[in-house]
């Protein structure tokens, strides 16, 4: 584990570099989308600046909810970044931003879909060089880790479930990538709320959350709402526009040899 980095006597945290680079990703995905649906490319660095201060914002703002009583240290901290907090902090900045530009509907959610999911995948993987306590349960099997260099250090060998999401979602983000003219407006948006709804209920029993609810954990409890939101845009769209997948344009018929 590697929680920091030491650069010309600079101390720099290699979750932050992750965050940074999880940014920059998404960020080059929008505005190759950007081009290919003709919209400037200089939205992109609007949009993503957009869902950076709104997350911040919201993560922030999410994990004082969870952890009240901290004082200014906590409001101003280094660390507690939640990630559903980020990610509702980040759709408001988005939307806000789509209100100046005047760029809504579902096109645009359907042009964030890739970037939610592989900016997730990247930042699980400073979760996992970090140690930052995001790992799993007690486990032996062949590829347990233990972190004891972490920034929440265990010599415990655990499920390295980080790795896990991130491979997970760098999968879901390769589909999105490839159905993304291949289906109708709304239809990437909605898969994308399911895949990442189900893989992280999923996972979430393999890691070390407590449970909130009828034996479920919180971001369990969330992810049952991101699958059902998911579910009922794809039945929207399916009954608006008769089917997901676009239609493929039929081919001339041949000229018959005279």
């Amino acid at each position: 584990m590697q929680p920091e980095i030491h650069v010309l006597g600079l101390s720099i945290k290699t979750f932050g570099v992750m965050f940074a680079l999880g940014f920059a990703a998404s960020g080059a995905i929008i505005a190759r989308r950007l081009q290919e649906l003709g919209k400037p490319v200089d939205w992109a660095y609007e949009m993503v600046f957009a869902a950076l201060a709104g997350g911040l914002i919201g993560a922030r703002a999410y994990y004082l909810i969870q952890h009240p009583g901290g004082g200014l240290g906590a409001v101003f901290g280094g660390s507690g970044l939640v990630w559903y907090g980020g990610a509702i902090g980040g759709a408001i900045g988005m939307l806000l931003w789509a209100r100046w530009r005047g760029f809504w509907g579902w096109v645009l959610a359907d042009t964030c879909a890739v970037p939610l999911a592989l900016g997730y995948a990247i930042g699980r993987i400073g979760c996992q060089v970090s140690g930052d306590g995001d790992y799993g349960k007690a486990w032996d099997g062949p590829w347990a880790m233990a972190y004891p260099h972490g920034t929440v250090p265990t010599t415990t060998t655990v499920h390295p479930t980080p790795i896990y999401e991130t491979l997970a979602m760098t999968l879901v983000a390769l589909g999105l990538w490839h159905l993304r003219d291949r289906v109708r407006p709304g239809v990437l948006f909605g898969i994308y709320l399911v895949a990442a709804g189900v893989e992280r209920f999923l996972v979430e029993f393999l890691r070390r959350n407590a449970h909130a609810l009828g034996g479920l954990t919180g971001p369990q409890l969330e992810s049952l709402v991101m699958i059902a939101v998911g579910v009922a845009g794809l039945a929207w769209v399916r009954r608006r526009a008769g089917g997901l997948g676009l239609r493929p344009v039929a081919a001339p018929a041949a000229r018959t040899a005279r």
